[in-house]
């Protein structure tokens, strides 16, 4: 140990590096940031990176504080009990502080033949092994996407754009998040990109062939290249490390994101379940929450409480194709209104919010401490919702992750 306070971020996503930036505002604390990819994936354009008109990659260098150190590797365990995770390559790293940010991904789509033929673009390596199956196939051929979230809406819309035949399986409700109204906008949309939207009952996926996709309802699509984007869960490492979890194996914690088996684990972003009440899988809640979580370890060092989260939504962004999106405004509980802002400024918004994204990674870089959205409050609903909870247990016994989850994008 070098004397001063060592923490180790798991996580180089929106909330690791937001909070691992954020740490370095103190001289006597040393972060070290643990990623598998030597490069910050931007996520929420990964359906650009399928589409052909963005990497979705960010160097680190540009969006990560120097003061912060980047070891290239994997988690495998933690050591709670010791303060200090084991690495894929061998040996260990020591702790004082751990931040849990490891992100989400895809999951076992749990049907038949989804795992061997259908792609899906949870993850950097995915949409890249996706992209030349793509380039490769006519562009008459027919492509299914499966899963109607904004990832499998925005990956629609960017290939039908391009003239690609595509359907788009709903597996129930088009958009869910979205209001009827923003669900109208968005339906209207595809169409004229002539995207075959297939909701309602009947249009769940039960099984996946090199050729076709089935339903329930008995329909057979046929389908040269299908994607999955139905289905997201969490690494399981907390699980691993015999950490308590929801049942997707997201790490629970009390209000202040601090784990509740180890005070000296904090958890961010989508792989964190405050309460049991986990925020939506997006980078809208990634990074209030990083900064959240920075903060309550800079409270710990500092022997200060901690404040409790009470996040704040502004709504969904989706992207429909390089021309046009929609915002879909939202009440502070991130619930939907009827508002919505469509077609060309819809796209401008969306395209807005990614950029600020990265600003807000490298405003925190060049001034740890500047960001201040986790502070904006959410109103009274949460909090009714941990009452209405009050002397229950926030979550089942320790598990395996079983459950799945929807991420969205923005």
């Amino acid at each position: 140990m070098t004397g001063k306070t060592e923490v180790v971020v798991i996580g180089g996503g929106y909330a690791g590096v937001l909070a691992a930036n954020r740490l370095t505002q103190r001289d006597d604390i040393t972060v070290t940031l643990i990623n598998p990819r030597p490069s910050f994936v931007h996520r929420i354009r990964l359906h650009q990176l399928v589409g052909g008109s963005d990497s979705a990659v960010v160097a680190y260098r540009e969006v990560l504080a120097e003061g912060v150190g980047l070891l290239v590797d994997t988690v495998t365990r933690i050591d709670a009990p010791e303060r200090r995770v084991t690495l894929a390559t061998g040996g260990a790293v020591g702790y004082d502080y751990l931040v849990y940010a490891v992100g989400s991904g895809s999951a076992d789509p749990g049907v038949p033949g989804a795992s061997e033929f259908a792609y899906p673009i949870a993850g950097l390596e995915e949409a890249q092994r996706l992209r030349p199956v793509l380039d490769a196939a006519p562009v008459t051929a027919a492509v299914t996407v499966v899963g109607a979230g904004p990832t499998g809406i925005e990956t629609a819309a960017e290939l039908a754009e391009q003239g690609r035949r595509v359907t788009l399986v709903c597996g129930g409700v088009l958009g869910p998040y979205l209001h009827p109204r923003g669900r109208r906008s968005v339906a209207r949309r595809l169409g004229r990109l002539g995207v075959t939207v297939l909701d309602g009952a009947g249009t769940k996926v039960t099984a996946v062939t090199r050729d076709a996709v089935q339903l329930g309802g008995g329909r057979t699509l046929p389908s040269a290249v299908t994607i999955w984007t139905a289905g997201f869960g969490v690494p399981d490492l907390a699980v691993r490390s015999g950490l308590s979890t929801d049942a997707l194996g997201r790490l629970l914690t009390d209000e202040t994101l601090t784990s509740v088996d180890d005070m000296r684990i904090v958890a961010a972003g989508d792989s964190a379940a405050p309460s049991g009440l986990p925020l939506r899988m997006s980078c809208q809640a990634a990074l209030p929450l990083g900064a959240r979580a920075a903060d309550t370890v800079l409270a710990r060092v500092t022997g200060e409480q901690p404040a409790p989260l009470n996040q704040v939504f502004a709504g969904q962004c989706i992207s429909l194709g390089r021309g046009a999106g929609i915002f879909q405004f939202a009440h502070r509980n991130d619930v939907a209104r009827p508002f919505h802002i469509a077609g060309r400024p819809g796209a401008k918004i969306k395209e807005y919010v990614c950029k600020g994204v990265v600003k807000y990674l490298v405003d925190e870089a060049g001034k740890p401490g500047t960001y201040g959205l986790h502070r904006v409050s959410g109103g009274t609903k949460r909090n009714e919702l941990l009452e209405t909870r009050s002397g229950e247990s926030p979550a089942g016994p320790r598990q395996k992750p079983e459950a799945e989850a929807r991420v969205d994008s923005v």
